[in-house]
């Protein structure tokens, strides 16, 4: 049995199937399941990004570490602790986007992705069964037609300003439109240090591009985790 010691790094080769993140040229960050974890006891210091862009998400402080679990490889966040991790290489994407999330809230008020040094820039749950959008001070909400967010893959796509939620691979009904320069730095938590998110984290996939097979294949990696 491996023994987690501090400091370690963890790896493992993809037994995924033939299709990664790392196949696409607008791949923006990749923060693997089970992929780049450096552990200081049982807390993450660093997800290291799985890109070639070197956005690895980090966090100095102690206090603000998610737990982490080997088992599922899942990093556990506390909007009491403000855990999260952020990068100093900022994601900016102006035009089509698409962002894959493996996660399973448990609140529904909660930041799950943002920029932690400028305002009004995050994707966070806002309800049982709503995302709200924020981008350059303008924000929008997008509904799950029915149900609640639980431990579901989504992926949220940006296609000429249009946004599509989907969960679970079904795209919901209900889009909304939404320009402006979507800036990320952080996982877990938004500008500054405020509305962090309760609940874990397996995989995040950011891109600057949306299409079709894009979403087919984010779907069909994030079910497999």
């Amino acid at each position: 049995m491996l023994s987690l010691k501090q400091g370690l790094s963890l790896s493992n080769k993809n037994t995924l199937g033939s299709w990664t993140p790392t196949d696409e040229g607008t791949l923006e960050g990749w923060y693997q399941n089970k992929i780049g974890i450096t552990l200081s006891g049982s807390d993450v210091s660093q997800w290291a990004d799985s890109s070639s862009n070197s956005r690895n998400m980090v966090q100095d402080d102690a206090t603000e570490r998610p737990a982490y679990s080997g088992v599922t490889g899942s990093l556990t966040f506390v909007s009491g602790d403000k855990s999260n991790l952020q990068t100093t290489s900022q994601i900016s994407i102006s035009s089509d986007f698409t962002l894959g999330i493996k996660m399973f809230p448990t609140s529904n008020n909660g930041t799950f992705i943002a920029d932690n040094t400028s305002e009004d820039e995050l994707f966070k749950i806002s309800g049982a069964g709503q995302i709200t959008i924020k981008i350059d001070g303008s924000q929008t909400a997008i509904n799950l037609d029915s149900g609640s967010f639980g431990d579901d893959y989504i992926v949220l796509t940006r296609v000429s300003n249009v946004f599509t939620l989907y969960k679970n691979g079904v795209a919901q009904s209900t889009t909304q439109t939404l320009s402006g320069t979507i800036d990320i730095d952080a996982i877990g938590i938004r500008e500054e240090n405020r509305n962090g998110f309760d609940g874990t984290i397996e995989e995040v996939q950011i891109y600057s591009s949306s299409s079709a097979t894009l979403t087919s294949n984010i779907n069909s990696r994030l079910s497999s985790l």
